[in-house]
This record gives structure tokens, C-alpha cells and sequence, in this order.
């Protein structure tokens, strides 16, 4: 447990197929540092289906593999919430505490109205796995906040009123100081975070 004094911090999650990507920052708001980052696996490798699991029902109608999915999808969902316990679990043993989650993945869409059933399984595997971090979050009692990876830069832009190169600026600033890998998706995860810190930080 967090002890009341301790720094506040948030968690950044890129969700990705069969993994997320994490970065915790602290603050203050206008300038954040990364306290860790780490990879999680959403993932059991003795059940494939909780890999790519609509790339499993692929060949059936949209209707019924969405049924067919189900199961798949609930394992996934007790995989995710699990590895967010532990990142928390051990944000909390370094004395920080976890004020907030920012999850960055696919939109939501029409995904029935996708005509090639693999592009449309690769779709569906993107909001599946977004959707298991939000369940994550709130199996763990944390408040979280969803942006689409689409429009995710013009909306940090706009709630940390930053010019977009700025914006940019300060995270490569972080990725330096970080060190290597600092990729689009752990930029991507820190953005999440950094809203998930500016917003705990107005209430």
C-alpha cells in the first residue's frame, strides 16, 4: 500500500496485440521524468487464441465471432489485469503512488463493415486489446483515461497547452534522459501518462 506522503505518479499504456507497452512518470506536470517503463505481456503462450484470438475465428461470420471470441477475450482480460497489479504492486514498493492511467489504442469503429476478414481481425485484435487494459484499470480500482492513438497528440497538445513541437521537444527530452528504447510507443505510453498526471493534478 502507498503511503499517503508518497510522490504521485502515473501509468502510460500503449496497448498493442498480445502486449502493452508501460511508462510511469512523475511529476510536476510541466516537466515529468520516466520512473520506469516496462513491456507487458497480455498474453498466454499455452493458449494461442489469447495471442490473436480473432485472427482464430477468422473464417466464421462477424456475428458469430464475436460470440465465438468470448472466452478468449475473458482470459486476456484476467492476463491484463494481473500484469497491471504487479506494475502497480511494484510502483508502490518504490514508495510512489498511482494517481492515474492513461490507455493509448485503437478507436473504436464500425468493425463489421470491414470487408477482408483479416484486415478486419487485425482491427478487432486493436480495440480488444485496448479494451482489456480499461478492464484492467478498473479491476484494480484505478482511474484511467482512454485516447485513441489517432488523435492522441492534437488532444496533448490542446489539455497541456503545448505547440505540438514542444510537445515533441519534451518528449524526446524524456527519452534522453531515459535511455534507450524510446520508441513511438513508449512516446506514445508517456503521452497517456503525462494526460493521465495533468488530469488527476486538476481535480
Amino acid at each position: 500500500m502507498a503511503k499517503s506522503n508518497a510522490e504521485e505518479v502515473s501509468i502510460g499504456l500503449r496497448a498493442k496485440t498480445a502486449r502493452a507497452i508501460a511508462v510511469v512518470l512523475a511529476g510536476p506536470v510541466n516537466s515529468p521524468r520516466v520512473i520506469k517503463r516496462i513491456e507487458l505481456v497480455l498474453s498466454d503462450p499455452a493458449i494461442p487464441a489469447t495471442s490473436q484470438p480473432y485472427h482464430e475465428v477468422m473464417d466464421l461470420p462477424w456475428e458469430r465471432a464475436t460470440v465465438a471470441v468470448r472466452k478468449s477475450a475473458k482470459k486476456i482480460e484476467t492476463i491484463a489485469s494481473k500484469a497491471l497489479t504487479r506494475i502497480i504492486g511494484d510502483v508502490q514498493d518504490e514508495a510512489y503512488a498511482v494517481r492515474g492511467i492513461g490507455i493509448v489504442g485503437a478507436g473504436n469503429r464500425n468493425l463489421g463493415k470491414i470487408g477482408s476478414t483479416h484486415i478486419r481481425a487485425h482491427a478487432a485484435e486493436g480495440v480488444l486489446f485496448r479494451e482489456v487494459l480499461e478492464v484492467a484499470a478498473a479491476a484494480n480500482k484505478a482511474r484511467s483515461r482512454t485516447f485513441d492513438q489517432r488523435s492522441l497528440e492534437a488532444t496533448a497538445a490542446l489539455e497541456l497547452q503545448l505547440p505540438i513541437q514542444k510537445l515533441k521537444a519534451c518528449l524526446g527530452e524524456m527519452g534522453r534522459a531515459a535511455g534507450s528504447p524510446w520508441r513511438a510507443d513508449e512516446k506514445a505510453a508517456a503521452t497517456a501518462a503525462w494526460l493521465a498526471l495533468a488530469s488527476h493534478g486538476r481535480k
